[in-house]
């Protein structure tokens, strides 16, 4: 899926979306906030939570991978 129709749909049917079928690339932590990044088409997607909490704040959508420097050190690509 491209990220321009990926925009268009509700958060609740993204957040599904990436559960099912987007590649986990890694977590963080920022303040008091729970990160976990995905790989998903032709972009990335950012999943933002409360730490401890299950809701979703937001969902950042970016193509530009200056948006993964800050997840580099805990990125695990597979190994062949």
């Amino acid at each position: 899926m491209q990220l321009t129709a990926f925009k268009q749909l509700p958060m609740g049917r993204q957040a599904i979306l990436l559960r099912q079928g987007g590649h986990f690339l890694a977590d963080r932590q920022q303040d008091s906030f729970s990160l976990r990044l995905y790989a998903f088409g032709d972009f990335y997607a950012e999943v933002w939570r409360v730490q401890d909490e299950e809701r979703i704040l937001f969902i950042h959508l970016f193509q530009h991978s200056a948006g993964l420097a800050s997840y580099l050190e805990k990125i695990r690509l597979p190994e062949v």
